[in-house]
């Protein structure tokens, strides 16, 4: 999502970051977002995790966005705690957000260095939040009980300097929830802010701004704006008026309706935030998300006559999986009895930066230092960067010129 938001930043507009809580959300969003060209962000908030299966969903996030026509980064949202941000990780997102907006700048600064420095070693970046954006009214607005707290420019400067985060969302009068009259935002902060921290900003509660404050907050350094409770609120509407339309409205019916409301909100937001037609500027800009297969081929020692391999296996599913960065762990045998090996690992890691993570990792060191060596002495170990040409789009992204497709993006 960096080189996302690097684009937008310096071109001067803003990438909407919509929160996802079903599958209906998830394809409004991504039509939306297709329906005008614009690069999209596919949020997922820690607080909505009572509404979905975050380990079910997930998946269904990552392959629509590696299928959508636009670049699409997916990002963890307000995560509360560094296991959050591994499982995280492990499932598909390729940035992550700490809140520790509710803690001293002390606390805040050690939460999130935490963070950046497990993210970094898994090729994820890091959104930060400092100053504090309250809830008014509106769904999820209680889960932000306190008062506003406008971000400090001092405060700020030492906490870019002491984590240091790749984006920043910022206090500057946006509430999460529905605005209560007339929205008044610190534009004189928010350009104080940008001139000094040189980094992307991020406005939290985008929600009932006015069409010229989106522009000017994208004229003055933000590069992303998250927006759930206007998308909310259309959804209810739709659901309303289609139930008292008919007698008895199918839940089909309900739900083809909430995709209709919700992409068009998408899309009038993403004009309004300047994104519309940005998509191909922004995917040439941006690195492509690679994954990696971890291959290791092997055979036991003595033809494994002492070995539960079962056993084996599953103890090093256990202790390889629980790394962070890496994806999935799979242990396999040959079909063939008379094959050169005949029984594999296949590891996938999150990007090609956990390759050297993994390797010096001390579950790995462990693992592989006082069971795999000593029992597979007979190995082959290959690291494959996973790549997708199905496309024309795609092949072009093998050269050595910057990548011209969409999907997943860094």
């Amino acid at each position: 999502m960096s080189d996302l938001l690097r684009h937008a930043h310096c071109e001067r507009y803003a990438i909407g970051a919509y929160d996802v809580v079903d599958t209906a959300f998830l394809e409004a969003v991504l039509d939306g977002a297709e329906g005008c060209r614009a690069p999209v962000i596919a949020s997922l908030a820690e607080s909505h995790f009572d509404h979905f299966d975050f380990e079910c969903l997930m998946p269904v996030v990552v392959d629509a966005a590696r299928r959508a026509r636009v670049p699409v980064a997916i990002h963890l949202d307000h995560g509360h705690s560094l296991a959050t941000v591994e499982r995280a990780i492990r499932l598909g997102c390729n940035n992550v957000m700490v809140d520790a907006s509710l803690s001293s700048l002390e606390d805040n600064i050690k939460a999130t260095r935490e963070v950046v420095r497990l993210a970094r070693r898994c090729g994820v970046r890091v959104e930060g939040e400092l100053g504090y954006v309250p809830g008014v009214e509106g769904e999820d607005a209680e889960k932000h009980p306190r008062a506003m707290q406008l971000t400090s420019l001092a405060d700020a400067e030492r906490y870019i300097a002491e984590t240091p985060v790749d984006c920043l969302a910022i206090s500057i009068g946006t509430v999460h929830g529905r605005l209560r009259g007339a929205p008044r935002l610190d534009f004189e902060r928010l350009s104080a802010l940008s001139s000094a921290l040189h980094i992307p900003l991020v406005i939290h509660g985008g929600t009932g701004l006015s069409d010229d404050q989106y522009g000017m907050l994208a004229a003055n350094g933000v590069a992303k704006i998250n927006y759930f409770t206007g998308l909310a609120d259309a959804a209810a509407r739709s659901i309303v008026e289609e139930a008292e339309s008919k007698d008895s409205p199918a839940d089909t019916a309900l739900i083809h309706g909430v995709r209709g409301a919700v992409r068009a909100e998408v899309e009038r937001t993403c004009r309004l935030f300047g994104a519309a037609g940005r998509a191909g500027a922004a995917s040439a800009a941006c690195r492509r998300w690679r994954e990696v297969e971890h291959v290791v081929v092997y055979n036991l020692r003595d033809g494994g006559q002492n070995v539960d391999w079962s056993a084996f296996a599953a103890q090093g599913v256990e202790a390889l999986g629980a790394i962070p960065g890496v994806r999935n762990v799979l242990a396999g045998r040959a079909l063939r009895t008379d094959a050169p090996y005949l029984l594999c690992w296949l590891i996938r890691f999150a990007s090609p930066e956990v390759v050297a993570s993994y390797r010096d990792h001390p579950d790995h060191v462990g693992y592989a230092d006082k069971v795999f060596r000593p029992t597979a002495p007979d190995r082959v170990t290959i690291d494959f960067e996973l790549v997708d040409v199905s496309g024309e789009e795609e092949k072009s992204s093998l050269s050595t010129q910057p990548p011209t497709s969409s999907g997943t993006k860094r």
